[in-house]
């Protein structure tokens, strides 16, 4: 483990801190600046045929992180790093993954190339919004779920699986909600979708249940408006839903978020640490997991050049 080294963009250093304590490493030394006009400069310790891990979530400010990453790559690079593998928790610019109208840009492609170009030999990532992103990589991507971190924490809210219900909020998490229904047990349902624009949404009617006086769980890739959540929450409560919780993997909790979560009939959000999250948007419902672990496992056995997925075979729900 010697010959490997761990650096921490700014976007997320308490989550790279914990990397490196579940490893028993010390960071890498890693200056960064920003100069006054916004240019960033990147200086690091010696890494000449060292294996290299950065970790850099691309989470808002999203450009800045991305370009941070870039920097470190091509930094790490020059200086003789034998690979480089980055590893992105949260994936920015993954909801813009295909043209669903004319003239517009497959972002999620161009972030993958640059990230490629700039010398990533290896990328590891957490709970992409699509999983066809792997796919725009030109290097080995390791996919992980934070599937198994999440299912530990709500088998702690019930006794008995026949009080549960696991809601998925759209028909793209259905996928999703039966992985954790198998893993909890209880009831399927669907919430019927429908999207009015680019930040609205309304939910009209539920496929499966019942939900009445039932613990309701609904999980999802990430929490970014909260329209989604919020909408199938008053659903659900109309309905007579006894609690409900929810699960995400990224916490993005852009604009009103934190202001609709608290408002919205909901008992408790849970979700990773892989996006900080600044004091100022901490509400009582808020609850946070560590996916440290989860990552420094991975981070591991790249190094060692053993295999990822036989991280999840005691718990064959997680997809890997």
């Amino acid at each position: 483990m010697r010959e490997l080294k761990i650096f921490s963009g700014r976007a997320n250093q308490e989550l790279t801190q914990r990397i490196s304590e579940f490893l028993h490493l010390e960071l890498g030394a890693c200056r960064l600046l920003t100069f006054p006009d916004g240019e960033l400069h990147c200086k690091i310790e010696d890494v000449r045929g060292r294996d290299v891990f950065i970790v850099q979530p691309t989470c808002p400010p999203v450009n800045d992180n991305l370009m941070e990453l870039l920097i470190m790559i091509d930094t790490c690079r020059r200086a003789s790093a034998e690979r480089i593998t980055a590893v992105i928790p949260y994936f920015g610019y993954a909801r813009q993954d295909r043209k669903d109208e004319g003239r517009v840009p497959i972002t999620a492609k161009l972030v993958a190339n640059i990230i490629t170009r700039a010398g990533a030999d290896r990328v590891l990532c957490m709970d992409l919004h699509a999983a066809q992103i792997q796919g725009f990589f030109d290097v080995p991507v390791d996919h992980m779920y934070a599937g198994a971190v999440l299912t530990a924490h709500f088998r702690t809210l019930f006794d008995d699986p026949n009080d549960v219900v696991i809601v998925s909020p759209d028909e793209g998490s259905i996928k999703r909600a039966v992985g954790h229904a198998k893993r909890l047990g209880g009831q399927l349902a669907i919430i019927d979708k429908r999207r009015l624009g680019a930040e609205t949404t309304k939910q009209e009617n539920i496929i499966g249940g019942p939900v009445e006086g039932k613990i309701c769980l609904m999980f999802d890739d990430m929490i970014s408006t909260a329209g989604s959540i919020c909408g199938a929450a008053d659903l659900l409560h109309k309905l007579g839903a006894k609690q409900i919780h929810v699960g995400a993997t990224h916490g993005v909790f852009a604009g009103p978020a934190i202001e609709k979560l608290d408002k919205a009939p909901i008992d408790s959000v849970v979700v990773t640490d892989s996006i900080p999250l600044p004091k100022e948007k901490w509400i009582p419902k808020i609850h946070r997991l560590s996916i440290a672990g989860l990552l420094g496992e991975a981070i591991r056995r790249i190094h060692q050049h053993k295999s990822i997925s036989s991280i999840f075979q005691d718990d064959p729900g997680v997809q890997i």
